[in-house]
């Protein structure tokens, strides 16, 4: 049995497999609809969500199976105090997998000691996101065409984002990827990510404040929204959540083939007359994450033996 924690978890031959399904699904979605037939995904989300866990149920019943679960922590025997591993190993007693955000790092983790059936993290505090990232890669390989020799600038919330650190950190496993990274001084990627993973692994990497600056040089462009349940202070979010707007006019010295892409939700950080732009794939971002996570959804079954 394996889990899905962490995209270290998976090689890069084990994570293109993932990307190279989920573009088979895409062009051929009939011939996947019933491979989970009798199967059950459970959707345990602890923290608020919208695309995550509705592209989860879409993704599950596309390929024939069922969903239970709930939204919200207080809809769970959470709010009487029942701990995160004793919900997943009763839970674990009515589903085949497990889909689970929780607002607590590491609790997937935790919660992949009690279970009996595959964890899938959908987002941990500000630790990671991988089915995210496993998104992210799958529109920059359909837009690209690879994931080797690209500068990807991410701009944005750096700090408590993610969504940046675990694509950071996927990133980094491919030849000749150079990162641009555009954030206040306040929000820049914590000196651990650049620590362990960007040095780590002999990245090239740059930190500046404008994307004007760089602008030319990007291939791939990933916004990010200024977060605000991450700060610890209304004034500090106040202080940044307009730092980095991209509308057209900045995009004016990009690249005609850019890739713009973002997480979602979107607040203020990229203006709705960027959405008619050729270049914004973030709607298309979006889509991707529900077959991706169809072929991690099969793909772990069937590591599991769930499936034939």
């Amino acid at each position: 049995m394996r889990h899905c924690l962490d995209t270290t978890d998976f090689t890069v031959e084990e994570i293109d497999d993932l990307i190279h399904l989920a573009t088979d699904i895409i062009a051929d979605p009939k011939k996947y609809a019933h491979v989970c037939d009798g199967k059950k995904l459970a959707t345990l989300f602890f923290e608020p969500s919208t695309r995550t866990r509705l592209s989860f149920e879409a993704a599950m019943m596309e390929l024939g199976g069922n969903v239970l679960g709930f939204a919200e922590a207080n809809s769970s025997s959470a709010s009487k105090g029942e701990t995160v591993g004793d919900t997943v190993k009763i839970v674990s007693c009515y589903a085949d997998i497990i889909a689970m955000r929780h607002p607590l790092e590491g609790a997937p983790r935790v919660a992949s000691f009690k279970s009996d059936v595959p964890i899938i993290n959908a987002g941990d505090g500000g630790h990671s996101h991988p089915t995210q990232t496993l998104t992210d890669l799958l529109t920059i390989y359909r837009e690209k065409g690879r994931l080797n020799h690209l500068t990807i600038g991410l701009c944005g919330d750096l700090k408590f984002g993610r969504t940046v650190h675990s694509l950071i950190k996927a990133m980094c496993r491919y030849t000749d990827v150079e990162f641009v990274l555009i954030s206040p001084k306040e929000l820049a990627v914590p000196d651990y990510i650049k620590t362990d993973v960007l040095d780590a692994s002999g990245m090239k990497y740059t930190e500046v404040e404008h994307m004007e600056d760089v602008m030319p040089r990007l291939d791939v462009l990933y916004m990010t929204r200024i977060q605000r349940e991450r700060f610890f202070s209304e004034d500090e979010y106040l202080r940044h959540k307009d730092a980095f707007v991209l509308d057209p006019e900045k995009l004016e010295s990009a690249k005609s083939d850019l890739t713009i892409m973002h997480p979602l939700p979107r607040v203020h950080e990229i203006t709705v007359d960027v959405d008619d732009d050729p270049r914004a794939k973030y709607f298309e971002q979006a889509k991707n994450g529900k077959y991706i996570r169809m072929a991690l959804i099969m793909t772990l079954l069937k590591w599991g033996g769930a499936l034939e």
